[in-house]
C-alpha cells in the first residue's frame, strides 16, 4: 500500500483549446507561449496572479468579459 500523497493538483486556465492567435495569446486560454511553457515551473503566486489579475485584464481588453 502507498503512502497517501500531499500533493495538489495544479489549477489550469487551460480550456482544451490550444491555438494560439494572431496576437501571440492561446484562443482558448489567452495565456502567452511563454505562460503556458512555463505554467508547470511557476510558482503558486505566479500562477495565481496570472488567472486572477492577466488573464481578466486579457478578457476585459478583448471585450469577453
Amino acid at each position: 500500500m502507498s503512502a497517501p500523497s500531499s500533493a495538489q493538483p495544479i489549477l489550469s486556465p487551460c480550456t482544451g483549446v490550444c491555438t494560439l492567435g494572431g496576437d501571440g495569446y492561446c484562443v482558448g486560454c489567452l495565456r502567452s507561449a511563454a505562460e503556458i511553457g512555463g505554467w508547470l515551473t511557476m510558482g503558486e503566486a505566479a500562477r495565481s496572479r496570472i488567472m486572477d489579475e492577466v488573464l481578466p485584464r486579457r478578457e476585459r481588453e478583448r471585450g469577453l468579459a
